[in-house]
């Protein structure tokens, strides 16, 4: 019997409308897990003109009957998760332990976190890497090197404190050495304070998530693995070194929350009817000229949590159909397809001219930064359609053209199509009924 679970993931370089996805998907599922990133991941979803911007918490959270758990590949702030079940609570929803869980095996982000990532992408003679500068890379590396602080460890205050001094006394030095007396030094009498009273409201939802989400599977439950960023900026498989800390491709949702790999029953990846990107690092397919700012204009590319303008770029088919095999993607969803409707023609890359060489092409992606930089996008031209697709919820009813740039897409990617958005409110969706179909099979 094929697994009750399906993972979420972005298949570009993140940004490409998650959050409205799990929320449309989530009313079909037991529970949605977060497998990896931390507060940096901002997933927006619109219901009825609200909006709610989500970075910690699942977005599984707007269904009421929808349990929600952090997974143990998320590097948690505790202030910045307490802050945000404190937006969520001012919108009227009742968060509360009963449907929403933090895994005791979690990482904990500390202020000297975020004083390390600052300095470090400030300091004089550094690759800049374009990070949002909340202490999520050195979260990851402490926890690779052994030395981080889990959240079952937050919660026993003597550990907490003896933790704090000596990071802080390390931390501070290395700040001290690398970066120059410019930094301000940590008070982890100050910090120690703040944190051991957080750690006390954050108690009450800390679980072992691995064993609630195999218990819910076991039940006969299903499970919605939520992916945070994406495919592009995972630590292994992305723009290397231009990439998140993290797994964030499809084999992250077993490492990530504790549910062996077989318990994966589909992958969807979630693809804008364009690209766009955040921070530095190198993008092919990146627009130059003003149909950017249109772009950036209609689809309001502006990142939900930093508000920094996303660059913009064509689809580009080798990458997605990279990012399909990385994660063995079988449907796809694609997003924002109503921000294309003005134009007459809409580039599609699919191959790459080798050192400026037409003679010279490839549909391989490079493996290092050098090699993406020279490459020189092959476009093919398919027609716009010039007129609305706003808001339309029946695939034969958008307009031929449209329907032709969606199929390509299909064809030429290796994943299905299953979903399309049309606008940024959870009703302005298609979903296609063969995926439907897939759905309703996975909780059969």
């Amino acid at each position: 019997m094929r697994a009750k679970t399906a993972v979420v993931l972005g298949a570009q370089w993140g940004d490409e409308g998650k959050g409205k996805i799990v929320d449309v998907l989530s009313e079909r599922f037991s529970a949605v897990a977060r497998y990896a990133g931390g507060h940096n991941a901002g997933h927006t979803v619109v219901i009825g003109g609200h909006k709610f911007v989500l970075q910690l918490i699942p977005c599984g959270v707007l269904r009421p009957a929808c349990k929600c758990a952090i997974g143990n590949g998320v590097v948690l702030d505790p202030i910045a998760f307490l802050d945000e079940l404190g937006r969520l609570r001012a919108l009227g929803l009742n968060v509360d332990e009963r449907q929403l869980s933090v895994s005791n095996r979690a990482q904990v982000i500390l202020p000297y976190h975020r004083m390390i990532e600052l300095a470090a992408e400030c300091a004089p003679g550094r690759k800049k890497i374009g990070t949002t500068s909340k202490g999520i890379g050195p979260a990851y590396e402490d926890k690779m090197a052994r030395s981080g602080l889990r959240v079952v460890d937050l919660l026993r205050l003597d550990l907490l404190k003896t933790h704090i001094e000596a990071a802080c006394a390390e931390k501070n030095a290395i700040a001290r050495a690398l970066f120059g007396t410019g930094t301000d030094p940590l008070d982890p009498a100050k910090m120690y304070e703040d944190y051991a009273a957080a750690a006390e409201q954050v108690r009450p939802f800390v679980a072992d998530t691995g064993r609630l989400l195999n218990t819910i599977l076991a039940e006969g439950g299903s499970v919605m693995f939520e992916g945070a960023q994406g495919t592009l900026l995972d630590i292994d498989h992305g723009t290397y070194p231009f990439v998140t800390s993290s797994s964030a491709t499809a084999g992250g949702a077993a490492t990530g929350t504790g549910v062996g790999p077989t318990a994966i029953g589909t992958v969807i990846a979630v693809t804008k009817a364009y690209v766009t990107r955040v921070g530095e690092g190198p993008f092919p397919t990146e627009i130059q000229d003003a149909v950017s700012d249109r772009l950036r204009a209609r689809g309001n590319e502006y990142g939900a949590v930093t508000g920094r303008p996303r660059r913009c770029g064509w689809l580009d088919i080798p990458l997605l159909r990279y990012s399909n095999q990385v994660n063995g993607a079988e449907w796809l969803v694609i997003t924002k397809l109503d921000v294309l409707d003005e134009l007459v023609e809409i580039p599609i890359c699919i191959g790459y001219e080798i050192d400026g060489s037409p003679g010279r092409v490839t549909d391989v992606i490079p493996a290092d930064v050098r090699g993406l930089e020279q490459i020189k996008p092959r476009y093919t031209m398919l027609k716009g359609w010039r007129e609305s697709t706003e808001g339309i919820t029946e695939f034969d009813r958008l307009p031929l053209a449209a329907r032709e740039y969606l199929r390509f897409q299909e064809r030429e990617s290796g994943a299905r199509i299953g979903m399309v958005s049309t606008g940024p409110d959870r009703n302005q969706t298609i979903v296609l009924p063969e995926f439907a179909e897939a759905l309703d099979r996975i909780h059969a």
